[in-house]
């Protein structure tokens, strides 16, 4: 063999194994696998046996572009805290009834409760495949499905009869990525109908049929070293609350929480520190200048307010960076969302349902309003 030959065959060798040891880091980093099919167009999980609790929580992607509707692109559903069970050859995906808890050290107290109280079965999945301890079942149905609640909604606004349609909504698996912390799935979901509204006949191509994006996220539980805040009603902010049936007799048996960013001084004892963690908001890459800049420096105003309360630099504005996708949960963003009326902007999250720690902030606003404020300001220019 010559000598040049060998070289090249030793290189060859040498790319083999550093693809497949980064092939073999990135399903060891992965929070869950999956295989997308293209033939079938199928997603197949692989659910390791005793995986735990984990967050639940779909998305819209897209959106209908009407403020009366209100089904807005990044518009957040249900933050759910759920289990994958198996029983028999079924493999159950079940959300837990978190509204009514038995926080006691007894464990039997707890289960007291805890079997008091319904739990949801959210979908059954049959067992395609086990071995190593790993469940492999098809998903497909449960992402490419009316999981947001788009039907209820168009009929509670009255713009219509609608119907989720498979045969025209399919998997995209441009939008279906696995970190180390969430796992991401998108379907490009259709539904057709008649409509009796004419807000929906206003935003949409053609009213007999209109397709979203809606996305489904599979997040990490925090670690349990977050502590709760009790909810106070001079914050004047919106509580997390459920029944803890294990307090004591003359304690309240509604319990409330704040929902809050963790974070924590790198110098506890100094009257102001630097956090562990900064909480970073990034700004919509759809946003266009001059506004971009205009709200990233009005959003950092509030590092004036983290100072007050001990903290320096511990709130921070960014742009989105390239690639990045505005659901990824690793993310707190402010979306840029257009409507084609004016409405409200608004602030979500997804955060955890056992404590209220926010994981990602997911600000809205409303591109109209930016143009309202503008005629208000010619309104108010007087002229000589």
């Amino acid at each position: 063999m010559k000598r040049g030959f060998l070289d090249f065959s030793i290189c060859l060798i040498f790319v083999f194994l550093v693809i497949n040891l980064k092939a073999q880091e990135s399903t060891v980093s992965a929070f869950l696998k999956y295989d997308y099919e293209e033939d079938s167009g199928k997603v197949f999980l692989y659910v390791p046996a005793n995986f735990g609790q984990f967050i639940y929580v779909n998305y819209l992607s897209s959106g209908l572009g009407s403020n009366d509707i209100g089904l807005d692109r990044g518009q957040i559903g249900d933050t759910r805290l759920v289990q994958f069970e198996k029983y028999g050859s079924k493999l159950l995906l079940i959300e837990d009834n978190i509204d009514f808890r038995g926080i006691s050290d007894n464990p039997l107290e707890a289960k007291s409760v805890k079997e008091a109280f319904a739990r949801s079965t959210i979908e059954a999945f049959k067992i395609i495949e086990s071995g190593n301890d790993v469940y492999k079942i098809d998903i497909t149905s449960f992402i490419v499905s009316d999981a947001h609640g788009v039907v209820q909604n168009l009929k509670r606004q009255k713009q219509g009869t609608y119907k989720f349609n498979a045969s025209r909504s399919v998997v995209d698996p441009a939008r279906c990525k696995s970190f180390s912390e969430n796992t991401e799935f998108e379907a490009i979901v259709t539904f057709v109908g008649e409509p009796s509204g004419r807000n929906l006949r206003s935003v949409v191509a053609d009213s007999r049929s209109f397709s979203l994006g809606v996305h489904h996220s599979f997040v990490k539980l925090p670690d349990d070293n977050y502590q709760p805040r009790k909810f106070h009603p001079a914050c004047g902010y919106f509580p997390m609350m459920f029944q803890d049936y294990a307090v004591p007799i003359e304690e309240d048996l509604t319990q409330r929480y704040i929902y809050r960013h963790r974070l924590e001084k790198k110098n506890p004892n100094q009257d102001v520190s630097e956090p562990i963690e900064p909480i970073i908001y990034y700004i919509d890459a759809g946003c266009p200048e001059p506004i971009k800049s205009a709200l990233m420096d009005g959003a950092s105003w509030w590092n004036d307010a983290f100072k007050e309360a001990g903290f320096e630099n511990a709130f921070q504005i960014k742009e989105l960076p390239e690639g990045a996708d505005p659901l990824d949960v690793r993310y707190n963003m402010i979306q840029w969302v257009h409507r084609s009326t004016r409405g409200w902007s608004y602030g979500a999250m997804v955060a955890d349902p056992r404590t209220g720690e926010i994981i990602k902030g997911h600000v809205s606003l409303g591109s109209l309003r930016v143009r309202q404020d503008y005629l208000i300001m010619q309104g108010t220019i007087v002229s000589f």
